[in-house]
This record gives C-alpha cells, sequence and structure tokens, in this order.
C-alpha cells in the first residue's frame, strides 16, 4: 500500500488521515466501525441520522485518543445563526467532545443557507476553538467555485465521480489562491457507477474503481464511502493499495461515466 496514496496531512483541519473516510449514516454497525479503526481509517462524517449503532463505539475511540481523529459534521438547522450554534453545541454534547474537527452547512443552497448570520454563527465557533474548519456540502459548482475563491470557508464537500466530474472546469481551477481541503462525496454517483448502462457491454467499475478514481485527482484530499457492512468496508479499503489510476484505468473510467451521464 502506498501511503503516499492512502494517507494525507490535511490543510485544515491539520491533521494526519486516511483519505478514504467514512460517512456513517448507511448502515455500519458498532462491529464495523471498530474494524475501520483498527485498519486506520480516522476521518468520519457524523449526522444525527441513522448513526445511532455507530456513536457508542465513536464516543469511545474519541475518549481514548481525540487528537487521533476528525469528526465532520452537520447541524440538523443549517437555516439561522441561533440553529448552528446550538446545532453544534448539541453535537458535541452526544458524541462527547469539546470540540469538533468539521462543522460544515449541509447542502447548501437547499438544507442549509449562506446568509450573513450562518457565516458569523461558522466563524464564531472556529474563533472560540469548539470547531477547527468550517465547510459546506455543495452541489452548485460555479457558487463552490466563487466559494473557494473568496468566503472564510476550510472545506468544500462537492460531488465528483467518473459520471459528474465538472468540478475539474467549475471547482479545481478556483483553489489555488486559499487551498480550502476538498472533500468528494457520491464517488459511486449514488450507485449508478456500480451498473451497465443501456447498451454498455464493457467492463463496470466496481466501488474500490470509484473511489481510486476521486483520490487519484490531485485535487481531491479525501473521498467519503458509505459501507452498509463490515464487508464492504473492506473491499473498499482493499481497493486503494492498488494506488492512483492508470492513465488506461482512467481512460476507460471516464468513458464509462460518460455512458452513465447520458
Amino acid at each position: 500500500m502506498s501511503d503516499e496514496f492512502t494517507f494525507k496531512t490535511l490543510r485544515a483541519p491539520a491533521k494526519r488521515v486516511h483519505r478514504l473516510g467514512l460517512a456513517l449514516n448507511y448502515g455500519l454497525d458498532g462491529p464495523g466501525l471498530s474494524r475501520a479503526l483498527e485498519r486506520g481509517v480516522n476521518y468520519f462524517f457524523w449526522t444525527s441520522l441513522r448513526t445511532g449503532k455507530t456513536t457508542p463505539v465513536l464516543r469511545e475511540a474519541l475518549k481514548r485518543d481525540r487528537e487521533r481523529y476528525v469528526v465532520a459534521a452537520t447541524p440538523n438547522v443549517g437555516f439561522l445563526k441561533s440553529g448552528v450554534l446550538r446545532g453544534a453545541e448539541a453535537i458535541m454534547r452526544k458524541l462527547g467532545t469539546d470540540y469538533l474537527d468539521v462543522l460544515q452547512l449541509g447542502w447548501l443552497g437547499v438544507a442549509s443557507a449562506w446568509t450573513e448570520g450562518t457565516v458569523e454563527a461558522l466563524v464564531k465557533l472556529r474563533e472560540e476553538g469548539k470547531v477547527r474548519a468550517i465547510g459546506v456540502s455543495i452541489h452548485d459548482r460555479p457558487r463552490a467555485g466563487r466559494l473557494a475563491e473568496d468566503s472564510p470557508l476550510d472545506v468544500l464537500m462537492i460531488r465528483y465521480n467518473a459520471a459528474h466530474p465538472g468540478a475539474e472546469r467549475d471547482i479545481f481551477p478556483h483553489l489555488a489562491k486559499r487551498q480550502p481541503t476538498v472533500v468528494a462525496y457520491t464517488a459511486t454517483a449514488w450507485r449508478k457507477l456500480l451498473k451497465a448502462p443501456s447498451g454498455w457491454s464493457g467492463p463496470v467499475m466496481s466501488p474500490g474503481d470509484c473511489y481510486r478514481f476521486c483520490l487519484s485527482s490531485p485535487n481531491v484530499d479525501l473521498a467519503l464511502c458509505g459501507p452498509a457492512s463490515t464487508a464492504q468496508l473492506d473491499e473498499n479499503l482493499d481497493a486503494l493499495e492498488r494506488g492512483p489510476l492508470t492513465e488506461e484505468e482512467s481512460r476507460r473510467m471516464r468513458d464509462f461515466g460518460r455512458a452513465v451521464h447520458g
């Protein structure tokens, strides 16, 4: 396994992480999270929904060695300053920690709002040390590009996969000025990349291919996966041992992604 491909020290939050982060809301249970910890996974995306089976294990891990792990979370209410502030406090109580590594507004423009109040709340939490880095998840690529270039954000969580590579045009060219951390999600395009579209006769991508595609971009720091079982987790982690895509693999997967996109 290439440590250079598999691990990276983030700009914000300033911690070394396994580049395959773990979204805890897709069905993984407590033993599955314990297995992830054993294999070096240390970036976790937590929400208040569908994470009950993993929360006790995460709490214990944070109690043992808080500085080893990165916890990224989204407040349930992201439209008002008060909701962001209260949401952050609620998450910290739930996880038994006095700070969050990343607090991000979820699905900006749909499930949360970029207003003077919500921005003030994020910045305030960062200044108080309750949050190490602030971010958003966002599907609006042109807007994400503007935020990458001019905003207080430390982290951008964006859609990026072989079927939706538009970030290469709309976001990545805008990263150089401030260099926010980039987290890719929807790597499998909601599993659409895992099956052949109509008329396709060639090979399809595996989940591991999808994560290697994301992580082969020099602009992507980390990719989120959402395994539903320990077996899926191990399959995803094992795939990273193959390292970055070869030129031939990249060409083949981009061709497949275009076919999936239609």
